[in-house]
């Protein structure tokens, strides 16, 4: 398996299906070549590996292929990093354990996921529920899995202690949002075996001595206070 290197920065974006994550790792990918332009900053974006999976096999995969995927994931991701500054990630070996877990019930990946994951990502965004459900072929199983995707998501990575920002939000917002989480990065290179961020989000009016905000519940996007209240409602 392909080794980390020790300065880029990898952007994680994880999510339920159909939320926006492979629109805002293109869309973030191109936001941070042009902010970087002239300070020599390579990007790479590095797609999911599922969809050419599916794409390729005219299927979704079975149990026992879901490790090679997860592999594949990561590899493809470290790969990148080997040769840029800056890698924006549609997904990482998270979503296939997830998926793994509520689709099988084999949640033998998760520790593994979790593992590559804290080693690899420097911030994680999570695509928040607020966009409406699209199909997309094999890859999609309908809008009634997000919720129990998004719920598994977020214990998975609570459970080994891996922050991350919600981003929500359509078009530019979302986009804005995702910018806001990195943009403390942008100002210093990040520092290696610190683990993940959790609320990177500093506003740019803010000033430059100004602190970064730390996530929790009383502070996330309007979406994101909507479910958790439904959540506890229910």
């Amino acid at each position: 398996m392909a080794d980390e290197p020790e300065l880029s920065r990898c952007i994680a974006i994880v999510g339920a299906e159909s939320t926006g994550k492979t629109t805002l790792a293109a869309a973030l990918a191109e936001r941070l070549r042009s902010e970087l332009a002239g300070a020599g900053g390579r990007v790479a974006w590095v797609p999911e590996v599922l969809r050419e999976w599916c794409d390729a096999t005219g299927r979704t995969p079975l149990a026992h292929e879901q490790g090679a995927i997860l592999r594949a994931q990561h590899e493809r991701i470290a790969e990148a990093a080997a040769t840029h500054d800056w890698v924006v990630c549609d997904t990482t070996a998270l979503m296939t354990a997830v998926y793994s877990s509520l689709i099988f019930g084999d949640e033998s990946l998760q520790a593994r996921a979790a593992e590559l994951h804290a080693r690899t990502a420097t911030v994680t965004l999570l695509t928040a529920l607020d966009l409406p459900w699209v199909p997309d072929g094999h890859q999609r199983d309908g809008p009634q899995v997000r919720e129990p995707v998004d719920t598994l998501l977020r214990a998975l990575m609570r459970r080994h202690g891996i922050g991350y920002s919600v981003v929500a939000g359509s078009g530019e917002k979302r986009v804005q949002q995702a910018l806001d989480a990195v943009r403390p990065l942008l100002q210093a290179p990040a520092p290696r075996g610190q683990g993940l961020f959790t609320g990177l989000g500093k506003s740019p009016n803010q000033g430059r001595g100004a602190r970064a905000r730390w996530a929790c519940e009383c502070c996330v996007p309007e979406a994101e206070r909507r479910l958790l209240a439904a959540r506890q409602a229910g």
